[in-house]
């Protein structure tokens, strides 16, 4: 296994079975993530696209092991964290953490800010009160809070500065990966744009590597290295942020591409749009899951699964028929 990779997902399913009568008997299962293989190297920012209940958040959650995995595995700094028990995943805590996307129900509003940052000091006993009330200090100073805010509660702040305290929380026990869930989605455009620098700067200060979930094509593209698509649980392209966005190989990238408003107003483009809905995950279609909306389908769409294919250098694509 390579050494520069820190995150390394191979052959990842999450179901979640769906209870029907009035025992809520398990009678089928939605298929949330299928079968997703994905690695980060240290240092990095791996983007991770699609449309809302395409699986991003569940594969997130997974790799923390919030959710566990139905099949699969996920080696983190080339060891099987699912085979961790619950001490030795208790230990992982401290290199992996997670930005919520919503500022507001991620805080306790029963807690001072102190309390909230310096929580997993506590429960970690890493420090004394008096040095997690500094490092508490000198986080939310890092993250562009004022200090002397320490013991004020959430609802005093506004939704931008919420989000700079989850961030700092998440930065409290120098986490090696940070797994960033829409932490941008629920804000004002002037406030997303400091967040996103700010978490470039952090990126850069402390070494940091991100898996930012988004669906917000033009916030992935300033902030990642490379980019996965997913649609219906599965990823379906893979590339570098510049190869994905200038020449797209999949049709549904191709569509979301379509949809991102460009700065030359005088530049004329096709605006791609799908038909129908998205497929259920309890019930997914035949072969290719995209077919029922792809406008390129052939009869081999319906039929056979394709697989993931390197269809040019470093850029990898799941269609019998990339745009190529």
């Amino acid at each position: 296994m390579n050494d520069q990779n820190l995150l390394v997902v191979r052959n990842l399913k999450k179901y979640f079975p769906v209870g029907k009568g009035f025992f809520k008997k398990a009678s089928a299962q939605v298929r949330a993530v299928e079968d997703v293989d994905l690695s980060v190297r240290r240092g990095e920012t791996v983007g991770l696209v699609g449309e809302s209940g395409c699986g991003k958040t569940t594969l997130g959650r997974c790799i923390l092991r919030l959710e566990e995995p139905t099949e699969g595995k996920i080696y983190f700094e080339n060891k099987d964290i699912l085979s961790y028990d619950r001490g030795t995943l208790r230990q992982l805590r401290r290199d992996m953490q997670i930005i919520f996307q919503d500022p507001y129900s991620s805080l306790n509003p029963r807690k001072t800010v102190g309390q909230i940052i310096g929580e997993g000091f506590l429960v970690h006993r890493m420090l004394s009160r008096k040095e997690s009330i500094e490092r508490v200090r000198e986080l939310m100073q890092t993250v562009g809070l004022l200090p002397e805010q320490i013991n004020r509660y959430p609802h005093e702040f506004s939704g931008g500065q919420r989000q700079r305290i989850s961030i700092a929380r998440a930065l409290s026990l120098h986490p090696k990966l940070v797994i960033a869930d829409e932490p941008v989605s629920s804000l004002d455009v002037s406030i997303q744009a400091q967040i996103l620098n700010l978490l470039v700067e952090l990126q850069r200060k402390f070494g940091l590597t991100y898996v930012f979930i988004s669906h917000g094509l033009s916030v992935v593209r300033h902030l990642s290295d490379r980019v996965a698509v997913m649609y219906l649980g599965r990823i379906v392209e893979l590339a570098t942020s510049r190869s994905l966005f200038s020449h797209p190989l999949h049709p549904y990238t191709e569509a979301l591409m379509s949809a991102v408003p460009k700065i030359n107003p005088l530049k004329k483009k096709e605006r791609i749009l799908l038909q129908g809905d998205v497929p259920s995950p309890i019930d997914p279609p035949p072969g290719c899951s995209f077919h029922p909306r792809c406008r390129y389908r052939q009869q081999i769409c319906k039929e056979g699964v394709p697989g993931m294919e390197e269809a040019e250098e470093n850029h990898w694509v799941r269609c019998h028929f990339p745009r190529i």
